[in-house]
């Protein structure tokens, strides 16, 4: 049996220096202010690195970014932030020989618990030895790495190998040499579906600082351009906005607005953010309602349209929809909550069921620094993180409306049209379908089912936070 020990840092993932991912767990475990403390400490960093002192550097970082933070919101990071990052900096040519293995071990300096998620899941590796962090009794990192994890790593992978070498050893000073002939067999490393996490770019120093100068300018911008949207009507609000850094590219015919006894058409949009609906509207001109399922109420307020709560309820929401479509126009993001990364989940057959008047609509986004969506954070924060970004663009694709020998009036199940539906969709963007659903990305991200409760305000959120704050200071 053929086996295989790698190093992750400058080997698996091309980055040598693991500072921009402990960058990624003091803003996303802890907040801003610990961001900044440690992009302060980079140079001193540095300066010990140079000098030789990495072991010192290294505990000095782990200390910064994860003292006084649960283990739990540590794991929580290692499954829905690290591993798009990781994924992002793999060397694809060292991936290709670790997977010719059939018994792969992967060791790192990095804490285990930040890593063996996205070792295990998506690098298909059998084990990670790595240092192991220390935890109090209350669950919170003292900051500190267990004494012996560091000293005892080389013995446990020979005792990994029942004390036989391995085939390959993968380092930096042992570059993997890759054999070409070999690539239809070989295995591929698991996507990452699933991503959660405010930060866009890897928050290298560079960029940490430049993010850092920027958040206080985008907070004000933020207010405007949330301003714009409340105040102005909508047929002025895409002229208004590219005067503050936003854009619309709009591909395809939309359709015209209903007429007379029609009912309305049912726009059915893919679900990047929370502000599908509403782009979707501005470019219509006109306000059209939007089906819900667990938003925040701070984001029902911000909405500069109707907004319609499902229940989740088969019976009670077929008949809202209907209702709100013999009124007029209606939009249903069928995935049922947001998906960053370039696939589409599962779609509901329902909307299937109650019109054949159905167009589907194509959105995506392009952002510069922040994500307007989130599975664990404050979900109502989600339009601000949005309009915070320098240049966000937005790009809505008009499909045809659906024939009616492609809707249920032909005899098609609603399940064969939401199936159809979500083909052609993920084809205009260039994305692939999936059969999640919105409680397996929950689960994945969040270790729940996404659910919002009602009663649960945005500032029964803030007190949480500060309590839990004021808890570990």
């Amino acid at each position: 049996m053929e086996s295989v020990v790698s190093e992750l840092e400058g080997t698996l993932v091309k980055e040598k220096d693991g500072f921009s991912y402990f960058m990624l767990v003091a803003f996303e475990a802890s907040g801003l202010v610990r961001f900044a403390l440690l992009l302060t400490l980079w140079p001193v960093l540095g300066f010990l690195d140079m000098v030789g002192m990495k072991d010192l550097a290294l505990r000095l970082m782990i200390f910064v970014a994860v003292a006084g933070v649960s283990k739990s919101e540590i794991e929580s990071v290692a499954r829905a932030v690290l591993p798009k990052f990781y994924m992002d900096d793999l060397d694809m040519d060292a991936w290709k020989v670790f997977s010719s293995h059939n018994k792969r071990l992967v060791v790192t300096k990095t804490p285990k618990i930040m890593v063996e998620r996205f070792v295990k899941d998506h690098l298909r590796a059998d084990e990670v030895f790595g240092t192991e962090l220390s935890f109090n009794r209350f669950g919170l990192a003292t900051g500190f790495v267990l004494s012996h994890s560091s000293n005892t790593i080389s013995q446990r992978v020979a005792q990994f190998f029942n004390n036989q070498p391995p085939t390959l050893l993968m380092d930096r000073l042992n570059p993997p040499i890759v054999n070409q002939n070999n690539d239809q067999q070989l295995l591929r490393p698991h996507p990452v579906i699933f991503h959660d996490g405010r930060l866009v770019k890897r928050p290298t120093p560079s960029i940490s600082l430049l993010i850092l100068l920027w958040i206080p300018v985008g907070i004000l911008l933020a207010i405007i351009r949330i301003g714009i949207g409340c105040i102005l009507p909508f047929w002025a609000i895409p002229h208004i906005s590219r005067l503050f850094g936003g854009k619309v590219i709009v591909k395809g015919k939309p359709p015209l607005p209903p007429s007379g006894g029609n009912s309305g058409v049912l726009f059915v949009c893919t679900h990047r953010t929370l502000m599908d609906p509403v782009v979707l509207s501005s470019v219509l001109r006109r306000k059209i309602p939007a089906v819900t399922y667990s938003i925040s109420r701070l984001s029902e307020i911000l909405s500069p349209i109707p907004t319609v709560r499902l229940t989740r309820t088969r019976d009670i929401d077929a008949e809202k929809i209907k209702r709100e479509l013999s009124k007029g126009d209606l939009v249903v993001c069928p995935e049922g909550t947001t998906c960053r990364e370039p696939f589409l989940l599962r779609f509901s057959a329902l909307f299937a069921e109650l019109t054949d008047r159905i167009v589907p609509v194509a959105m995506n986004y392009r952002v510069g620094f922040f994500h307007a969506t989130t599975a664990r954070g404050w979900k109502g924060l989600d339009p601000i993180f949005f309009f915070m970004n320098p240049r966000p663009v937005y790009e809505v694709t008009f499909l045809n409306q659906l024939p009616v020998e492609a809707t249920c009036s032909s005899g098609k199940s609603p399940h064969d049209v939401a199936n159809y539906v979500q083909r052609i969709l993920a084809a205009t963007l260039g994305f692939e379908c999936t059969n999640f659903t919105r409680k397996d990305k929950y689960r994945v991200l969040a270790g729940n089912d996404g659910t919002v409760s009602p009663t649960y305000s945005f500032v029964d959120q803030i007190v949480k936070v500060v309590r839990i704050r004021t808890f570990i200071q």
